[in-house]
């Protein structure tokens, strides 16, 4: 994968229904290339679905988590991409220290928090990861 694919992944997860036309006028490329790429995304199985992302506030028995990743190696773009096509993580952070990214885990049920933990950490690339579920907010910005 290459840096348009992983802009347009990008602009998916942002907008899962954006039409062909609107996501190739924002990466500046043809309505083809766009078609063809996502096709390509599709078939590797990059791509493995369509979501729908609702506010925390509507659905307040989702379960959320934060995984703490350490990445191998030099092979932090490859992870990036592949956890941008993770239906389970909903944001994903660059960060310094111990971990190397921390990605928002959403899950409906213990069970699908088990299945993206266990995809998550099969990732190639992954050397290490440290979860902890969410509880309780004290405070909202």
């Amino acid at each position: 994968m290459d840096t348009l694919d992983q802009q347009l992944m990008a602009l998916l997860r942002l907008d899962a229904r954006a039409t062909v036309a609107t996501l190739a006028h924002k990466l500046k490329v043809s309505r083809g290339t766009v078609t063809n790429r996502i096709a390509k995304l599709e078939d590797a199985g990059v791509i493995v679905g369509y979501t729908v992302t609702l506010r925390p506030d509507v659905t307040p028995n989702l379960i959320t988590a934060w995984m703490s990743i350490a990445v191998e190696g030099n092979k932090t773009r490859e992870v990036i991409s592949i956890l941008l096509g993770e239906p389970g993580v909903s944001r994903l952070f660059d960060t310094n220290g111990r971990w190397d990214l921390l990605a928002e885990l959403r899950a409906s049920t213990l069970g699908e928090l088990a299945d993206v933990l266990e995809r998550v950490r099969l990732i190639k690339g992954i050397g290490a990861t440290e979860t902890s579920i969410h509880l309780q907010t004290y405070k909202n910005a």
